[in-house]
This record gives structure tokens, C-alpha cells and sequence, in this order.
């Protein structure tokens, strides 16, 4: 039986074989995933106008014509600002867009079955809006130029950090609680790997793990295709469907972009 050493070892060299081969196309994959829930909102809201303009009036007693401006700055920030993060566009400002779609959302939702959601998950979602102004922030178009650094850490450095601790609530929003065998299991395995992105220990790999682990759980237990459109059912599992995604999403920003300076595995270099 081989060493328990040389199996992280092979399962590492794997992991790096698979980010070389899809190196090109994996930011890209990750993009569509972290903006898939403000896709998805963005395209039901521009289907079902009249409900969310009634839905806002009827909650906040504004009037129509404020109940209808909020639904079109929501559907149109959303959008536009997935428009611009898929085009890789003006991503620092898509990205401070729909940093302000998630503040106005949590003073109103949207989406009625978004009213049983923890507060957390706004800023959860943050979390992944921050991976994406780590990425856009090049070296030589640095939206913080001028701004010393300590120890060769940079501000986009403490972004990923801040991204990969904003994971965890993320992934937080995904646990069940259930007293079954394998839901208790499936919250454990899952808990661990993402402890393990937020620190920056073997983070491509765990990360890498947890999306695969991730994206099976959701096409078993998210499968709202299979639910007819009328019942409440499809709209929850619609919902937690896509919620998912941009976990997955965020994750796979993580493998692409790897910890950063802040994290255990770049103080194990200096070591």
C-alpha cells in the first residue's frame, strides 16, 4: 500500500496536469459560474416584470413608479454587469455594479423565494465579486497603484484572501443539517475542504475536490428540470441550484488563480 504521502503526492501531480490542460478555458468556465445566480435572476426578472414590479409595490407600499424602477435597475445591473464579467470588460466595474445590486436586493428581494435565504449570503457572494477584481487586477493596470505593499504582499493578494474567507460563508449557505447518515457526511467532507481553501493548505486541490464533489451533489439534488414549473418545488430548487453554481464558481477562481501570497501554501515556500 503506498504511503499516504505519495498518494497526496500523485492526486497534487493530477490536479496540476488538469489545471495545464484546461488553463486557457477554466477562468472563462469559472466566470459563467460565479455570475450564473445574477444570470438567472436578471433573465426571470425581464420574463416576469409585471410579478416583481407588483411583488415590490405590494411589499414596500412604494407606488408603482418606485416599485418599477427598482426592478429595472436590478435587472439591468445584473445584465449588464454578467455581460461585462463574461466579456472579461470593464470587470472592476461590473464587478463594484453588482456589489451594489447585492446591497439593494438585501434592503428588497426580489424573488420571493429568496425571502427564507440568510442574510450571509449577500456577503457571501462578495466573496466571489472579490476573486474577480483579484484577477482583473493586472501589474501594470493596477487599480491600486501607488499603494505600498508589505512583504511583497499586495492589495490583490489580501482580495483573495478576503474572497477565500467569504467562500466559507458561501459554502455555509449550502449545508442541510439533516440527521442522515450521508447529509452529516456530505456537510463534514464538504466543511473540511473548504477550511482547507480558506487557510491556502493543498487549496488547488481541495478546491478542485470540492467542486467536482460539489457539482454532482447539485445535478442529484438540485434537479429542478425535473419539477413542473407550477409547483413552489422548482423554484427552490431552481434557486439552490444556481446558489451552488456560483459556489462551484468562486472555487473554480480559486484553481485558477491559486491562493495567493496569504496562505500556508506560500509560507510553506519560505519554509
Amino acid at each position: 500500500m503506498a504511503p499516504s504521502g505519495d498518494l497526496m503526492g500523485a492526486a497534487e501531480d493530477l490536479a496540476d496536469q488538469f489545471l495545464r490542460v484546461t488553463k486557457r478555458y477554466l477562468p472563462h468556465l469559472a466566470h459563467l459560474c460565479l455570475i450564473s445566480t445574477f444570470l438567472e435572476d436578471g433573465i426571470r426578472m425581464w420574463f416576469q416584470w409585471n410579478e416583481q414590479r407588483d411583488y415590490i409595490n405590494m411589499s414596500w407600499g412604494s407606488g408603482i413608479i418606485l416599485a418599477t424602477l427598482f426592478v429595472l435597475i436590478n435587472m439591468s445591473g445584473q445584465l449588464v454587469g454578467c455581460v461585462l464579467v463574461l466579456a472579461r470588460k470593464f470587470v472592476p466595474y461590473a464587478c463594484f455594479g453588482l456589489f451594489g445590486i447585492i446591497l439593494m436586493q438585501g434592503s428588497g428581494f426580489t424573488n420571493e423565494s429568496k425571502c427564507n435565504v440568510i442574510p450571509g449570503w449577500n456577503l457571501a457572494l462578495g466573496g466571489g465579486l472579490l476573486l474577480l477584481l483579484a484577477e482583473s487586477r493586472s501589474e501594470g493596470k493596477s487599480m491600486f497603484a501607488g499603494v505600498p505593499t508589505v512583504d511583497d504582499i499586495s492589495p490583490r493578494q489580501y482580495m483573495q484572501l478576503g474572497g477565500r474567507l467569504l467562500l466559507v460563508l458561501m459554502f455555509m449557505t449550502l449545508l442541510h443539517f439533516e440527521l442522515s447518515a450521508f447529509t452529516i457526511f456530505q456537510d463534514i467532507f464538504g466543511m473540511a475542504l473548504i477550511i482547507l481553501v480558506a487557510i491556502g493548505f493543498k487549496t488547488k486541490l481541495a478546491a478542485l475536490t470540492l467542486v467536482i464533489w460539489l457539482f454532482v451533489i447539485n445535478l442529484v439534488q438540485n434537479a429542478f428540470w425535473n419539477i413542473p414549473t407550477y409547483r413552489p418545488l422548482h423554484d427552490f430548487l431552481k434557486y439552490d441550484f444556481f446558489q451552488t453554481m456560483s459556489v462551484i464558481g468562486g472555487l473554480l477562481l480559486v484553481v485558477a488563480l491559486g491562493p495567493g501570497g496569504v496562505s500556508m501554501d506560500e509560507h510553506k515556500k519560505k519554509w
